[in-house]
């Protein structure tokens, strides 16, 4: 066994055997380089946490919500309980460098869940077989629906942990979650996770926070848009290098610069998975830190952009931006600059978020009461609303560069 003392639970306890084998693997131990919350440390300078930590953190919960379920009556395999808490750990080990940031900057046409299951199944063959019952609990295709729900719902373990983390380490304080009181309200009816009425205020904050959290910590405008300086930098790092430029970058960043990778990539090449196997966020750091210098004027200022902190302007709007307005933003680039317009886009990007706190069309929450009936969490809460909840708020953000009057 090996003992974990984490800041957000105390001491997590990982059982000798296939998932202690887990958290020793390379894959595994990959996500302690490589940041949970992105770029949000650039507004919340203590969201130094990684991906390794949420996992951990994620499998803790999932062990208390197992352990709750069956002293409640639910009938778990031991075999179900090691393969859904594998399941857990290997939930996010598909993630790229800098989280979300950078999907569909270095690869296209496939999800971080999808890289996760592809790195499943190359550990289950290490394995010899023993992750196949957690490959089918991560993809949906067991029996027990109950416990794909633990994995991935809209009250899952992991949300329940990154809430209760990302909290903690921002020092955002409003964003804390009672995760312990709603693992503890569970239950399971007709192969649903339910959660008996007496937990209905754990839920209605829990819904609350996570809006909360999203608008004021991950969809920040100032970490936005160092999100975009970031992309725009390996935009055009990736332009340079299809037109020959040889650049700067560790081997494995070398080969996503210089290829288009897709889906088929990672399907026929093998070479793929084990350079992306190989990618985290210090390759990334390395070669903006390097490129600074670069000849390329665009590559250089992005680059020094990044590594000291001078993040896109940006502009707000519940509309958005009109064509004509965008391009004005670009030539103001584009004269400030001395490049050519399609120079100058690189220093401008647009962003359209979107947020709702519950979607009831999608896997809802649903409360057990006290005669056995079940209502979604809109029917019974007296604090929210079905308009409330399901209000879908867009914003849009033009991130441009800097231009010092």
């Amino acid at each position: 066994m090996k003992i974990i003392n984490d800041p957000v639970f105390g001491f997590i306890r990982v059982p000798s055997g296939p998932l202690l084998d887990i958290v020793n693997h390379p894959a595994f131990f990959r996500l302690t380089r490589i940041k949970q919350l992105g770029l949000a440390s650039v507004v919340y300078p203590g969201a130094q946490h990684t991906r390794f930590q949420h996992s951990l953190g994620a499998f803790h919960l999932m062990t208390r919500a197992t352990e709750s379920l069956k002293r409640k009556g639910q009938f778990i395999f031991d075999s179900e309980e090691e393969a859904v808490l594998a399941a857990i750990l290997l939930h996010d080990v598909g993630h790229g460098p800098f989280s979300h940031v950078l999907e569909n900057t270095l690869t296209e046409g496939i999800s971080h869940e999808d890289i996760s299951l592809m790195i499943m199944q190359r550990m289950n063959d290490e394995m010899g077989g023993l992750l196949t019952l957690a490959i089918k609990l991560f993809q949906g295709d067991y029996p027990k629906q109950f416990l794909h729900q633990l994995i991935s719902s809209q009250l899952d373990v992991d949300r329940l942990d990154y809430l209760r983390r990302d909290s903690f380490f921002t020092g955002v304080t409003e964003g804390n979650i009672g995760s312990a009181r709603i693992i503890d309200m569970l239950n399971v009816v007709d192969d649903h996770l339910v959660v008996e009425k007496k937990g209905i205020y754990s839920i209605e904050n829990y819904l609350v926070t996570r809006r909360l959290m999203y608008w004021q910590v991950y969809l920040h405008k100032t970490a936005v848009a160092a999100e975009h300086v970031l992309i725009n930098a390996l935009r055009r790092a990736k332009w340079l290098a299809g037109q020959g430029v040889e650049l700067f970058a560790s081997p494995s960043l070398h080969y996503y610069l210089y290829r288009e990778v897709s889906r088929h990539d990672f399907e026929s090449d093998e070479q793929a998975l084990e350079a992306y196997l190989a990618l985290d966020d210090s390759d990334i750091w390395c070669a903006l830190s390097v490129w600074q210098q670069h000849e390329d004027k665009v590559l250089s200022i992005l680059a020094r952009d990044f590594i000291n902190r001078r993040i896109f302007r940006v502009e707000v709007s519940d509309e958005p931006f009109s064509e004509e307005y965008v391009g004005q933003k670009i030539e103001e680039q584009a004269r400030h600059w001395g490049l050519s317009t399609d120079d100058a886009r690189y220093l401008v990007a647009l962003k359209e978020v979107g947020k709702d706190m519950y979607n009831p069309l999608d896997d809802r929450i649903e409360i057990l009461d006290k005669d056995g009936s079940i209502h979604d969490v809109t029917e019974v809460s007296d604090m929210l609303n079905i308009d409330t909840l399901s209000k879908h708020v867009r914003k849009y953000y033009l991130c441009t560069q800097r231009i010092e009057q």
